[in-house]
């Protein structure tokens, strides 16, 4: 049976203290960075999804090239399509890594017209989310939607929270094409892709 890639979005909440707005400000010379989780591993959400630790793992390894060619940026809200449109980028990530089943990245906010909404939301003591946005699809076990190995991670966007669980899921029903992805990924990142999946491979 063919599987089709749709969009997958998350969603998790990111609650910052004005003092650790004012603290990350003094000391990074003005800019706001926001350090939490941003994704998990093997837990059911609210979609009803589950991500497998050897997906995520797998596309953090890849996510480090985005991270260190400054490529790592994200939206203000989540599109229904997996391109990152440059006006709507908001911020972008500096780092990502996994501590037990947790995704724990910093992001920072940028000096453009979204950052800057996200930034007075931020100070004003506004709950946003921080929610992941990816290709793949999923497959039903014992009720739960499993994301499967053909996952691939977009971004990781700024949203805010939903009234609904799962009110997220934008795109369920709406395929991806090859020419969408290609659109993110170059083809020195599926390169990148290619070794690092025979590098996994090697170390199991």
């Amino acid at each position: 049976m063919s599987k089709s890639m749709k969009l997958l979005t998350e969603w998790i909440p990111l609650s910052v203290s004005p003092d650790i707005v004012s603290e990350s400000k003094r000391i990074n010379s003005g800019k706001l960075f926001l350090k939490g989780v941003l994704q998990r591993c093997d837990t059911l959400n609210q979609n009803g999804r589950i991500y497998p630790r050897s997906v995520l793992e797998r596309e953090l390894i890849n996510y480090q090239k985005f991270i260190k060619e400054n490529r790592a940026l994200g939206e203000c809200d989540h599109p229904d399509t997996s391109v990152i449109e440059l006006k709507n980028v908001s911020h972008i990530v500096r780092e990502a890594h996994l501590e037990g089943d947790d995704v724990i990245g910093t992001i920072e906010l940028l000096d453009t017209p979204t950052g800057n909404i996200l930034q007075s939301l931020v100070e004003s003591g506004v709950t946003l989310g921080i929610s992941s946005r990816g290709v793949g699809s999923t497959i039903n076990e014992s009720g739960n939607q499993v994301v499967q190995d053909d996952f691939q991670l977009i971004c990781f966007d700024m949203v805010s929270e939903p009234s609904t669980p799962g009110a997220f899921m934008l795109s369920e029903g709406k395929n991806i094409s090859k020419r969408d992805l290609d659109k993110h990924f170059n083809s020195s990142d599926k390169i990148d892709r290619i070794f690092n999946e025979i590098l996994m491979w090697d170390n199991e």
